[in-house]
This record gives structure tokens, C-alpha cells and sequence, in this order.
């Protein structure tokens, strides 16, 4: 028998630090969460725009000795899961095996910054040791280990490393455990701390990142625009309380939304450039999975990374699938203000775009000022939220290097 999947909690981890209610009121005003990010590195310092989740206390939040056992990644992927659950009215203080339930996590580059820190000992401070923890705090499952630890969550703990699509593959995998009966309840979203030097020198070596200075920065990141040049790279981490709807309705729980489809696809022609057919693919098996047409469909969170390929490919996938209706669908991408988390950008999405369903408003693209002709043919929702009482189905989409792609369909109750 296949099961609904209910969502029962959202938590996140926002570079504001104002918890979600007032953090997706701030999207939908176009309100940006992208700063200017200089370090002191030498000899030649970070000096870029970027999302920060500075106002993040780990110790306050997880405790002096939990924090210490954990990557920055793991701290914040395992605070945004316990907001979830506790959400979805489990009391974590009361810790006790379930083998019924699980966790599927994302994450892009893991514990990278644990070691960067032993690099930067060993070559920059002649240090002779790195941290005997190294090895725990940087390994890629940690935060699914931390959060089945903390939680006695002992039906699996999985971790799903697919670039920038990691969350949202880990969402999919979850839901499809739970529809197939082979768990009764899956926390599962992302996290990523990506903004180490070595891998923001590799990003900018690429010339994919959006330049800007302290004036600018906020409005660095314009997808669609003709404009853009480039996305931002932000932290951060969300997570979803997926589950059984006979199980969530059994015990009593507030059912938020309805996870009903998830599709995916390789396109199979370049580790780097996007194949709109392979993303018409992912969308079509997210639609036939939820058992729903294309017309059903009120609204798309899109990928929408602002570099000059991928945007139009995007809009080109959509166009196909949907035809003339693409000119009425509304759709936007949020990381135009909360910038590009890597592989927690697809868990940050899905919480987003649930929170749309269940408050009527669809959030916009920020500084969309002069619409690259490449990318007409939807209708964008520009710089303030879209106001659609009765959107009741959104997809969440995630394309990522290596053409793997990850798309998630989401119903209002």
C-alpha cells in the first residue's frame, strides 16, 4: 500500500536569527539576507557579498559539550532538526529508541571547514598535530549521526552528498521510505558551511560568483536579470518532519502541508553545463508521481542560481513542460536574497515554499530590475510576495553540477 506523507515540522537556521515565521515575512517583503564578507586572510583576504549565520549561538542553542563534538555544519543542521521536531510535538528531552523512524540529511561539502582548520594548523601555524576529532567532525554523515543519536531515530541515518541538489534528493529519499512503509516518520533536510577559503577560491576561480562592496552586496544576486553575474554563497540548514499521515493523524499531530511527488533525472551530457531536457524530466516524474497534471501546479520555487546559463535553461524546462500556461505561472528564486547554501539550498527551498502554501503568499526574486529576454515566458513575481489565496500545489526545484536534478511537489491541506 502506498502512504501519504504528511510534514509535521519545519525548522531552519536563517542568517537573520529570527526564527522562521518572521525570517520568510522578511523574503516576502525582498528582503535580503546577503552582506558584505570580508576576512583577514593573507595574503589576499575574502572581499565579497555573502550570507552569514552570525547571529547563530551553537553553545546556547546545542550546549558547550554538543557544539564541540560537531563541525559548524553538523551545529547547524542539528539546531534546525530539533526546532523541527520540536514543532512537530515531540519533547526531546525524552529520548528513547524508535526503530520506526529515521533521518536523511544533505550536505555538499560536509565538515570542510573542520579541516581547513587542520590545513591552516599544519601549513600556516607549523603546527605538527591536528585535532584527534578531525576525522568525526569533518566526516559528511555526521549531522544524520549527531541528529539519530540525539533523537533515538533508529530506522536509518543517511546522508546524500549530489552538489547542490544534496537536500533536496535526501527530502525525495525520505518521502519515498515513508510512502513505500519502510519508515513511519523521516527527519530530513540539509546543511552546509561553504564558505571556507579554499572553497570560496575555487568558486571565484570559476567566475561564477556575483561581485559586490559594502553598498552593493545586498543586491548582488539578480537571477533572470540582464544584469546577473553570478550567485552568492550563504550558510546555513533546514529540516522537515516528514511522516506517515496515519501515524501523524493517530497521535495528534498538526499536519502543516502534504509532500506528494518527487522527481529526479541526470541529464548526461556535462559535469557543469545544465540540459533543460533532463530538468523537464525531473519535473515531469515529480507531476506523474504526485499523480497531477501541469495544470495543477500554482507555483514554482526555482533553482534560479543567477549565472547565464543556467537561468535560461531553467526557464526553457518549463516553458516546454508547461506550454502557453508557463505566461500565468508564477515563479520566483529566493536565493536572491538568501543566496546559494549549497547542498542545504534545497531543504532552505522546500521550507520555503511549504511556509507559501500555508500563508497564501508567494515570495518574490529580489532586484529583478531589467528581465533578460532569455528568461521570459512565466510570470516572475518581482520584488515583493504575490498574495494567491487557494495555491494549493508548488514544486521545489534543484539542479545541480554533475546534471543531477531534484525536483519536490508540495500540497496545501
Amino acid at each position: 500500500m502506498v502512504r501519504r506523507v504528511a510534514i509535521t515540522g519545519l525548522g531552519i537556521v536563517d542568517p537573520f536569527g529570527i526564527g522562521l515565521d518572521n525570517f520568510f515575512d522578511k523574503l516576502c517583503k525582498g528582503v535580503s539576507c546577503i552582506q558584505h564578507y570580508v576576512t583577514d586572510d593573507k595574503p589576499t583576504p575574502i572581499n565579497m557579498p555573502a550570507v552569514l549565520c552570525d547571529q547563530f549561538d551553537s553553545i546556547a542553542k546545542l550546549g558547550k559539550p554538543l557544539t564541540n563534538s560537531m563541525d559548524r555544519h553538523a551545529q547547524l543542521g542539528v539546531s534546525a532538526a530539533f526546532d523541527a521536531w520540536e514543532q512537530a510535538g515531540f519533547d526531546r528531552s525524552v529520548v528513547s529508541s524508535n526503530m520506526g523512524y529515521g533521518v536523511a540529511w544533505g550536505t555538499a561539502l560536509g565538515g570542510i571547514q573542520t579541516f581547513a582548520e587542520g590545513y591552516k594548523k599544519l601549513w600556516q601555524e607549523g603546527k605538527e598535530r591536528v585535532s584527534p576529532l578531525s576525522v568525526v567532525l569533518g566526516m559528511n554523515n555526521s549531522t544524520a549521526a549527531h541528529i539519530s543519536i540525539q533523537l533515538g531515530l533508529g530506522s536509518s541515518s543517511l546522508t546524500y552528498t549530489v552538489a547542490c541538489a544534496s537536500a533536496a534528493h535526501a527530502i525525495g529519499e525520505a518521502y519515498t521510505k515513508i510512502k513505500l512503509g519502510q519508515s513511519q516518520l523521516m527527519i530530513a533536510g540539509g546543511s552546509d558551511t561553504p564558505l571556507s577559503y579554499g572553497v570560496v577560491r575555487a568558486w571565484d576561480a570559476m567566475r561564477v560568483l556575483a561581485p559586490g562592496n559594502e553598498q552593493t552586496a545586498f543586491s548582488a544576486c539578480k537571477p533572470f536579470d540582464v544584469n546577473r553575474k553570478g550567485f552568492v554563497l550563504g550558510e546555513g540548514a533546514a529540516a522537515l518532519v516528514l511522516e506517515d499521515w496515519d501515524h501523524a493523524v493517530n497521535r495528534g499531530a498538526t499536519i502543516l502541508a502534504e509532500i506528494i511527488g518527487y522527481g529526479f533525472s541526470s541529464d548526461h551530457s556535462h559535469l557543469i553545463r545544465p540540459d533543460a531536457s533532463g530538468q523537464v524530466y525531473a519535473m515531469q516524474r515529480a507531476l506523474t508521481d504526485a499523480r497531477i497534471s501541469a495544470d495543477d501546479v500554482d507555483y514554482i520555487n526555482m533553482h534560479g542560481t543567477a549565472t547565464k546559463e543556467g537561468d535560461p535553461s531553467e526557464i526553457l524546462a518549463i516553458k516546454t513542460l508547461f506550454g502557453e500556461r508557463a505566461k500565468s505561472l508564477p515563479v520566483s528564486a529566493t536565493k536572491s536574497m538568501h543566496g546559494h547554501m549549497m547542498g542545504a539550498t534545497g531543504a532552505v527551498e522546500s521550507v520555503l515554499t511549504v511556509m507559501a502554501l500555508m500563508n497564501d503568499r508567494l515570495p518574490p526574486t529580489a532586484h529583478l530590475e531589467k528581465l533578460d529576454p532569455s528568461c521570459d515566458g512565466v510570470m516572475h513575481i518581482r520584488n515583493d510576495a504575490l498574495s494567491r489565496s487557494g495555491a494549493k500545489i508548488a514544486l521545489s526545484n534543484s539542479f545541480a553540477f554533475g546534471g543531477s536534478n531534484a525536483v519536490l511537489a508540495f500540497r496545501n491541506v
